[in-house]
């Protein structure tokens, strides 16, 4: 390590120390002088302490031998106690009970120690990192009491599909499955997962009418069949405003048509003339329905329990999303997804129609990639390859009716079952009218 570099590194550590301090006597900046244990200064120093003994620790040689490791870990441990003696004597003259500060500063000497021996990125990203959570302590004691048990599963739930389960998961295809990849059917179940709780988020933290929108919008970039489901849900359960809800559902499968439109703007750009005026109509038709629906009627406030009032608009918000039945939907998907391929494999050209309608019926975004790699470049787009693209985009509408109409019930299927019938019927005419003109 040479004399430039060594300079910067111990320039990091001091620097460390200091964010990290800052923070801490301004937490503690109406404590008269002498009665903190440390402030700016004395994390300033620690950050400091670590990164001389790292560097004495390094030695000429610039690697950690074994001595160099015993010297810092017997620094470590003497500032270990020094630190904790202190801070201890301070919650006894405080009346106090924490052990945030000696945590603190045993985690500045570390970080200090750290940017002279391991990578600076991640030295300078861990002290911003520890003086924002520190910063936020207010934030985040107010946000642990209002958090249900519910919520707190269905985190947990959440975290586990992504973090435990997914990378054990098989990343290929396999032939008895129709080459379905287990790992892509898992990320549809954590998609739904996901929306159904950004949607219980949004919904609690920015009210009715804007959770429901914001949460629409941002499901139907990933899922609308998923942001269906979630608000079918709702709605059955009394949890939400059939029209606002049926707006939200509107809102994502308007996006969902524009995904679509990416898809083959991007796969297969010759198509685009032919597909898009019927995904258009059909996107005008969804978001205006949702313009129409989700500012009719007043706003409705959400405090995460329970609405005052003796017919709240939402009534209880309950767990966020149900594990087993978002697990039931992702392998009916995927069982749907090996029943079109095989349609279209067995049946070709012919069959690609049918097999687009099957694929479409839960994972419209699969088959427009399907059908844009599988179907060849000679065949007429006016009698395959359009046609099967915007059938898969009519059957995924549909199964939108008839979650509607199971799930949901009521109003709410009745609207979602409008705008529906109104989207498939403002495409076809669209597709009409392109044929007509183009012949």
């Amino acid at each position: 390590m040479d004399l430039d570099e060594l300079l910067s590194r111990t320039a990091l550590s001091a620097g460390v120390g200091l964010l990290i301090g800052l923070e801490r006597g301004w937490h503690r900046r109406d404590a008269r002088p002498g009665s903190r244990t440390a402030g700016v200064r004395t994390f300033a120093i620690t950050g400091l302490l670590g990164g001389t003994t790292a560097a004495l620790a390094r030695g000429q040689s610039g690697e950690l031998s074994v001595g160099g490791s015993i010297l810092l870990g017997m620094a470590f441990l003497a500032y270990a106690g020094v630190i904790t003696v202190f801070s201890r004597d301070e919650n006894r003259a405080t009346n106090t009970f924490s052990v945030t500060t000696t945590i603190a500063g045993l985690l500045t000497f570390m970080l200090g120690a750290y940017a002279l021996i391991g990578d600076v990125h991640v030295a300078a990203a861990a002290a911003v990192a520890t003086a924002g959570i520190l910063v936020i302590r207010e934030e985040l004691h107010e946000w642990v009491a209002k958090l249900t048990l519910a919520e707190f599963e269905s985190g947990l739930v959440l975290l586990a599909m992504t973090f435990i389960a997914l990378p054990i998961l098989p990343d290929r295809g396999f032939a008895v499955l129709g080459e379905v990849n287990p790992r892509q059917v898992w990320i549809i179940a954590i998609v739904l997962a996901t929306v159904s709780f950004g949607g219980y988020v949004a919904v609690k933290m920015l009210g009715e009418r804007r959770g429901v929108l914001v949460a629409a919008a941002a499901g139907g970039l990933v899922s609308s069949t998923a942001v269906t489901l979630a608000n079918a849900r709702r709605a059955a359960s009394g949890e939400g405003a059939p029209s606002l809800l049926a707006a939200g559902t509107a809102l994502a499968t308007a996006v969902s048509f524009l995904r679509v439109l990416a898809i083959v703007a991007v796969l297969r750009p010759e198509w685009v003339s032919h597909i898009a005026p019927a995904l258009l109509a059909a996107t005008a038709v969804g978001t205006a329905f949702a313009a129409a629906s989700a500012f009719r009627g007043p706003d409705a406030p959400v405090d995460g329990t329970r609405l005052a009032g003796p017919k709240p608009a939402l009534g209880e918000l309950r767990n966020p999303f149900g594990f087993w039945s978002v697990l039931a939907m992702a392998l009916s998907m995927g069982l749907l997804i090996v029943l079109g391929r095989f349609v279209y494999e067995h049946f070709g050209g012919a069959g690609a129609i049918t097999g687009a309608a099957i694929m479409g019926l839960f994972d419209v975004d699969a088959m427009a990639v399907s059908m844009t790699r599988l179907v060849p470049p000679t065949v007429d787009v006016h009698t395959v390859a359009t046609e099967a693209i915007l059938v898969g985009v009519a059957s995924n509408t549909a199964v939108k009716i008839a979650i509607a109409a199971i799930v949901g019930r009521g109003r709410f299927a009745l609207l979602v079952g409008t705008v529906a019938a109104g989207c498939v019927l403002a495409g076809w005419l669209a597709l009409e009218l392109t044929t007509a003109m183009v012949r």
